[in-house]
């Protein structure tokens, strides 16, 4: 109805109207006008309970007996024993109280706006004439090639097919530092070129991009409900009506009509009703203002109860930016090398690119046999086909094993020493012979060490590393960190296997991987949370998203969820007592209506406000000592 959608646009409207007749009525009062004041309250009672009214016939519609019903039945009540002062005030403190409500509650979602205010709206897209036309990107289509220059937008997850810049990823990844970027390298939407000019040929547009599928995360995880907000649901349909035969029988036994009323104004639960999602929307705005995108108010509780922290290890707690710190060859073929690094170019492995990256500075410039098929052996390596028939084996020592490669005690002895001085080792096998030893050497985070403690501090009692990485090498960084326990040369599947254990001995565990390769156990355990770095896998598959895979937002994300679930607590504390004040304090006569409607809308900006505190949450930064930034970098490099 036309009327119904005018009065919702012009409610704060009528509220100040509301207010100026009460002030000219009690002033009217103060002037010996009796009557004409009776007249302006009445009206003022009027004009505030139509929107209040028409919420309760909306809400009675879908068959939900609201907050609205209670204070419409208490103002009906009121005029029916001409208390216009009182009706006319509770109805201005209620929608002065929605208000302020529906302010404080557009500032938890600042993180929102942000993001939603960064997101493109156009596109210069080049035409197949060379030409440049500007488009809508709701038009774009994979394919299209579209121009940005120095402070343009991004309008498309794509890759630079020309030209070169700087790229500010903050949309993103939460960092804002610059980052360069050249031809073939990824950009998403939403980023801004600081400098240069490039065309970008689009991947992915509109909804589809990274950019869009965050915000989408963000409105999600802020929709979605706790444990505790669930619980509060289905306390409040079951606590108005009871508020409403309460009401009935204190009239039925007293007599007292004025006193029945005021218990249907007091019961209105508010505070609590409210308390519980303010909470979580505040805590779920803070972490997406940090980096940290947590899916909704159950993921939000059940982080805050995690006791075991189980990471993967290669671009987890090390960078994942690995380098060949040895090599060994049997035998004097030229060729080994670059045959290797030419398999590797089919995996995606860091080990692989290390392999190729050194290969490129030290291999001769020689023919090699071409690959005619390459398999993947899940937790094993690369087996090759070549065009003369042979086998190439690329792998660790149970691929060679399950192929019957035997290796002398020598090289056994060297395959040792490179892994106790911190190397992962890859063995090259042609024709079941071992040819070449190959040790990849990779750093741990810099941070990490330190951010450990931090977690230990807030509550972390078990620290794990599951691996498929050697024993020794796997150790090595074990020590380094202080883990509780170290797994190494594990499948997929056992890292599955060990989580699933851990949850049946009672931990609440939480796995940190790359989103990809450890999705089974991402997937698995209580919380799975990804060092996403914005991609489509990290963000869908995960729990929790670390934009920058940083770890400083892993603390600064587990720190969160328990101080969100400590303030939505407070907030249901401070909602409890506040009923319980005003039903006491009605029983013993010192509280009224209009008193006691301004004491329960307090009490909801209470909750709000203490839930707001969490906007500007923020953990502790640990301040790293000398002896830990020379440990931390120079661990795991081969000397």
């Amino acid at each position: 109805m036309k009327f119904e959608r005018w009065i919702r646009n012009h409610t704060n409207h009528l509220t100040v109207i509301t207010g100026i007749l009460i002030v000219a009525g009690l002033g009217a009062k103060w002037l010996g006008a009796a009557a004409f004041s009776q007249w302006l309250l009445a009206i003022a009672s009027v004009i505030a309970a139509i929107p209040v009214v028409i919420n309760a016939i909306e809400a009675l519609r879908y068959k939900t007996i609201s907050i609205e019903l209670l204070v419409s039945i208490a103002v009906i009540g009121a005029f029916i024993i001409q208390e216009y002062a009182e009706s006319a005030v509770v109805t201005f403190l209620f929608l002065f109280g929605s208000y302020l409500e529906n302010k404080t509650l557009a500032k938890t979602r600042q993180s929102i706006k942000k993001l939603t205010e960064m997101a493109p709206t156009t596109a210069n897209v080049v035409q197949p004439d060379g030409s440049v036309s500007e488009e809508d990107v709701d038009f774009l289509d994979e394919g299209d090639v579209v121009l940005v220059k120095t402070g343009g937008q991004v309008p498309v997850d794509g890759t630079i097919v020309s030209g070169a810049g700087y790229v500010n990823e903050a949309s993103i990844t939460g960092e804002a530092k610059p980052v360069k970027k050249q031809v073939g390298e990824a950009v998403f939407s939403g980023s801004l070129l600081t400098n240069g000019t490039v065309q970008i040929e689009a991947t992915k547009v509109g909804d589809e991009t990274t950019f869009a599928k965050i915000i989408e995360l963000v409105e999600e995880a802020q929709d979605a409900k706790s444990p505790a907000e669930k619980f509060i649901d289905r306390f409040a349909t079951y606590y108005t009506p009871a508020v409403l035969v309460l009401a009935l029988l204190v009239w039925l036994f007293s007599q007292d009509f004025k006193l029945a009323i005021t218990v249907l104004v007091l019961g209105c639960p508010g505070a609590l009703v409210i308390g519980a999602p303010v909470s979580n929307v505040a805590g779920i705005g803070n972490g997406a203002n940090h980096g940290v995108l947590i899916k909704g108010g159950d993921v939000m509780a059940t982080l805050a109860k995690v006791d075991t922290f189980v990471f993967d290890k290669t671009g987890t707690l090390t960078r994942g930016e690995t380098t060949v710190s040895a090599y060994r060859q049997y035998g004097n073929a030229p060729a080994v090398l670059p045959l290797v690094a030419k398999v590797e170019q089919q995996s995606d492995h860091p080990l692989g690119k290390a392999i190729i990256d050194y290969a490129a500075d030290h291999a001769e410039q020689v023919a090699v046999p071409q690959i005619e098929q390459v398999a993947t052996i899940k937790g094993q390596g690369l087996v090759a086909t070549l065009e003369n028939g042979e086998q190439l084996l690329v792998g660790n020592l149970r691929l060679l094993t399950a192929n019957q490669v035997l290796i002398t005690k020598e090289q056994e002895a060297a395959m040792r020493e490179l892994q106790q001085a911190g190397s992962s080792t890859v063995l090259v096998a042609l024709n079941a012979k071992l040819v070449a030893l190959i040790g990849v050497a990779d750093q741990i985070r810099p941070e990490v060490a330190t951010q450990l403690g931090v977690l230990r501090n807030l509550g972390a009692q078990q620290l794990i590393m599951l691996t498929g990485d050697n024993q020794a090498t796997a150790q090595a960084v074990g020590d380094q960190l202080g883990l509780d326990r170290v797994e190494a040369e594990l499948l997929p599947e056992d890292k599955l296997t060990i989580v699933k254990e851990l949850q049946a001995a009672g931990h609440k565990v939480a796995f940190v991987g790359d989103g990809i390769n450890d999705s089974p156990s991402i997937a698995t355990a209580d919380i799975g949370i990804a060092m996403g770095g914005g991609t489509d896998v990290a963000v869908e598959t995960s729990d929790v998203v670390l934009m920058r895979s940083d770890f400083a937002e892993l603390v600064h994300g587990y720190g969160l969820a328990q101080k969100t679930m400590a303030n939505l607590r407070e907030n249901i504390t401070i909602a409890i007592l506040t009923v319980g004040f005003l039903l006491v304090g009605l029983m013993l006569g010192y509280i009224y209506m209009a008193s006691g409607m301004l004491v329960h809308e307090g009490s909801i900006l209470v909750v709000i406000f203490n839930a707001m505190r969490l906007l500007k949450y923020q953990v502790k930064k640990p301040k790293l000592d000398a002896d830990q930034v020379n440990s931390t970098n120079n661990v795991l490099q081969s000397k």
